[in-house]
């Protein structure tokens, strides 16, 4: 990968449905458990997440899926999306596509109206942190997780 430029983020498109899954059990396998909940969004990615309203988004270069995340469309009061399911392939990761894929994420959602996003995380994935951070995101308390790794959550207010 020589150039960033080169990586074009598209949204979801069912070729690349195996990426989506592929990818993300890598990275949560890497440094956790996959846990049920994981299963359900990443083998019913259509249902759980395109037919509610989100969007998944793909990091392509030369046809190849670089990395991918979701917007998963909130049912509750307390943000409208949340971002979910982000994952680089370890040959990318440094290299700038998790924020060109975050980036397109909330640029969709502004384009859709929302307010607010929210994510979950772990405190010891710092790079995704500090990406977030950068993206403007915030720590907050308060909202109960379905995944037993997360330790940190974060809202980006938007100014829509």
């Amino acid at each position: 990968m020589k150039n960033k430029d080169h990586v074009e983020i598209v949204t979801y498109n069912p070729k690349y449905q195996k990426s989506f899954k592929d990818l993300n059990i890598e990275w949560i396998s890497t440094y956790f458990v996959v846990e049920p909940n994981d299963l359900k969004a990443l083998d019913h990615a259509e249902e759980y997440i395109i037919n509610k309203g989100g969007e998944i988004f793909s990091a392509i270069l030369n046809d190849e899926v670089l990395g991918v995340c979701s917007l998963i469309k909130s049912d509750g009061k307390n943000y409208d999306y949340e971002l979910a399911k982000m994952a680089v392939s370890p040959k990318a990761q440094g290299k700038g596509v998790g924020l060109l894929l975050a980036e397109s994420a909330i640029k969709w959602a502004i384009e859709q109206g929302a307010s607010k996003i929210y994510l979950e995380s772990n405190t010891k994935l710092k790079p995704a942190i500090k990406l977030y951070e950068k993206l403007g995101f915030k720590e907050i308390t308060g909202i109960s997780s379905s995944y037993d790794r997360v330790d940190i959550q974060m809202m980006l207010t938007l100014n829509s």
